[in-house]
């Protein structure tokens, strides 16, 4: 069973790579010239390859009841709970029953989920194609600190827009920070990646839209791009 769904998910990549090839001019790889010696790119998801709005989770946890969200986000950031929940160390179930009694409202699993959800957006095609072209002359990582919930929904979301099952199609090797247990801007999930993989900070060039992320990469000496709010990486590669 396993093997024919991998099948099923290569065939539908490679359905939308030709597609999307036909579709756009030749990719100006010429805009990638300026990062001389770049052989292997790693990517951040939210904010980098789709779009995110953190305010529309809070809406939706006030319209929910939780009138000050906002205050006891705060209060959760500083307490483990969102580390716990991003590098796997408790499961949803745990996380949902911590976010009810942390409300203090009467809140139902199916509306915390919602809200929690809520700020996952969309993946403009654009993007995609941009990563299905870089892959034929770079080697792909995506790097994310994300959750078991969100994981669930962000393909999904792929999976309704564009017809793709799985966001790790597009990479030679997918880091989630609940899957392997480290998050960013760790050093050690930096090694991680350039360990598993056999690449040299050098050569090796990585994009998100977090300071302090860009930061910790840079300790290693890998090459990086700081997407600045208002910056896409259409604005990089087109």
């Amino acid at each position: 069973m396993v093997f024919f769904v991998f099948v099923f998910e290569q065939l539908v990549f490679f359905v939308f790579v030709f597609f999307t090839t036909i579709l756009i001019s030749t990719f100006a790889y010429q805009h990638v010239v300026f990062m001389k010696g770049i052989r292997h790119i790693i990517f951040d998801l939210g904010g980098v390859l789709i779009n995110i709005d953190y305010q529309r989770t809070e809406r939706a946890f006030v319209e929910a009841g939780v009138s000050n969200f906002a205050e006891l986000y705060s209060q959760l950031q500083q307490s483990d709970l969102f580390d716990r929940f991003e590098t796997g160390k408790i499961e949803p179930d745990e996380f949902i029953a911590a976010m009810k009694a942390a409300s203090g409202r009467e809140i139902t699993e199916a509306q915390i989920l919602d809200a929690w959800n809520a700020m996952l957006l969309d993946f403009p095609l654009r993007r995609l194609q941009i990563l299905q072209q870089l892959r034929l002359y770079h080697d792909l990582f995506l790097l994310s600190n994300t959750n078991a919930i969100h994981e669930e929904t962000f393909n999904g979301i792929l999976m309704r827009n564009h017809g793709i099952p799985n966001i790790g199609v597009f990479f030679d090797k997918v880091y989630l920070s609940h899957r392997v247990g480290l998050r960013k801007p760790m050093r050690e999930i930096f090694e991680r990646v350039l360990e598993d993989n056999g690449l040299k900070p050098e050569h090796t060039l990585f994009i998100d839209d977090s300071p302090q992320h860009i930061a910790g990469a840079q300790v290693l000496g890998i090459q990086t791009i700081y997407l600045e709010k208002g910056k896409d990486i259409e604005d990089i590669f087109r």
